[in-house]
């Protein structure tokens, strides 16, 4: 796993995102009430902020609880809720270090088929089906792990131009219609609920 990826549009940050498979998991569970960049920059400031230049599973399963929260929550923090997500990143690790011996891409090296990819991506702590598409969709679109019948266990992710979520960034354009789509998915939303308030 060696390719640029763009999505903290930080070139140090993007570099850490495409060669760590770690990093990659760990900004898609950081994804969630913060703006992808801020997320996605968030392996990085970890890593540096531990002092090496990519992230250790087994390092981070067995931090300290107190002071690994209190490492993401230094100026400027992680996340919004950098003591929660301090916790999922431990949970995450713990279960790689469990079940994959520390090693992230072992969750999808050698998988052949899209369905079993999305069952492991979905027993991830902090993944729940929506998030372990979104990433299967990454790993598919650009990273090249691309087990039979992807698309189709990714769902709408997983179809191509479809501008939907991280896995179809590729640069300013691309993340400006992501956004874009974000935006109709909320005004949509928001729109139906509503209607069901009126219908009520």
């Amino acid at each position: 796993m060696d390719v640029t990826l763009h999505l903290a549009q930080d070139p140090d940050a993007d570099r850490l995102l495409g060669r760590s498979p770690l990093a990659a998991l760990t900004g898609m569970l950081l994804d969630q009430q913060i703006p992808m960049e801020w997320a996605f920059k968030g392996p990085a400031t970890i890593a540096q902020r531990l002092g090496a230049d990519d992230l250790d599973a087994h390092e981070i399963a067995a931090y300290d609880p107190e002071a690994f929260a209190a490492l993401l929550s230094e100026k400027p923090a992680v996340h919004r809720y950098p003591g929660s997500m301090a916790g999922r990143i431990q949970q995450l690790c713990r279960y790689l270090v469990e079940h994959y011996d520390g090693d992230a891409e072992a969750v999808w090296r050698g998988v052949e088929d899209g369905r079993e990819l999305l069952k492991r991506l979905q027993d991830l702590p902090g993944f729940g089906k929506q998030k372990a598409q979104i990433f299967l969709a990454l790993l598919g679109k650009q990273l090249g792990v691309r087990p039979s019948g992807w698309r189709e266990a990714a769902g709408a992710y997983g179809e191509e131009e479809s501008f939907r979520s991280v896995a179809d960034i590729t640069g300013p354009e691309s993340l400006v219609k992501v956004r874009a789509h974000k935006q109709e998915m909320k005004a949509a939303a928001k729109a139906a609920k509503a209607a069901r308030k009126t219908g009520a």
